[in-house]
């Protein structure tokens, strides 16, 4: 896992997202030393939610750097929690997109991954801010893992995962019965393994979990070609896992559903 050399929004060199705004969680700026506590990016609703989307972006395997606005892991799905941020509103949903305090899995015996950490920190101030609501996690590659293995917090209803990281043997005993799983991968993907996160689902299918894998043809990691049906798949996956959409007919089917609602 790594970073790609690519041209970052002059938009997100700040650190913040255009039309966002920063909640009580801290202000994010590029500083040299990781920060103490993760932050958050979120685009609450003016009435009682209905739900709430929380995204989880991508990384490396071993990194101690801290994530910074130029890292495109972080600005791609902030570009996707903007992209997403309308529709949701509509529907009395909150897009939070979270920024973990360093770039890395950064796996050690005896301790949750850095990541897991941080989404676990973001889920206690989704309950402190909106208890009793249900979150759907949308998580890019590393971001994808992550979302599996926090798919054990109370409040998660649904898991949507973007080329994740899934490697082989990937334990998949924190994603229950009755948390449904979508997993889309880009035949063109040269960084994480479609074959494994496909693989994945089978063995979340074969366990008895509901979990079903698509394919972007000719997609890549970053998810620069095919804009509109990543777009698109997050949306309907996201909104309609929460049931304030139905679930598009393609997504139900591939979970045994005929609706979300």
């Amino acid at each position: 896992m790594g970073a790609a050399a690519v041209l970052v929004p002059r938009a997100f060199t700040s650190g913040r997202i255009p039309g966002g705004r920063w909640g009580t969680m801290g202000v994010c700026d590029d500083s040299t030393m990781p920060p103490a506590e993760p932050t958050l990016n979120r685009y609450d609703v003016d009435r009682k939610a209905r739900g709430v989307v929380l995204m989880l972006h991508g990384g490396m395997q071993s990194n101690t750097e801290p994530v910074m606005a130029r890292h495109a892991s972080w600005w791609r799905m902030a570009l996707l929690a903007r992209t997403l941020r309308t529709p949701a509103r509509r529907q009395g949903v909150s897009v939070w997109l979270l920024r973990n305090r360093v770039r890395g899995w950064n796996a050690r015996p005896g301790r949750e991954p850095d990541p897991v950490t941080d989404a676990r920190w973001a889920m206690a101030r989704v309950r402190e801010t909106y208890p009793d609501v249900p979150v759907v996690l949308v998580g890019h590659s590393m971001g994808g893992r992550t979302s599996c293995a926090v798919a054990d917090e109370a409040a998660v209803v649904g898991v949507v995962t973007l080329a994740p990281w899934l490697p082989p043997g990937e334990p998949i005993d924190h994603i229950g019965e009755h948390t449904p799983l979508l997993v889309t991968h880009g035949t063109g993907d040269r960084w994480t393994s479609a074959e494994a996160s496909r693989q994945f689902v089978e063995r979340v299918r074969a366990s008895g979990g509901a979990a079903a894998w698509f394919a972007v043809q000719g997609g890549g990691h970053f998810m620069f070609s095919r804009v509109a049906t990543w777009n698109g798949y997050v949306r309907g996956a996201a909104l309609g896992l929460l049931g304030v959409e139905d679930l598009p007919p393609d997504l139900a089917g591939g979970l045994g559903q005929t609706s979300s609602r």
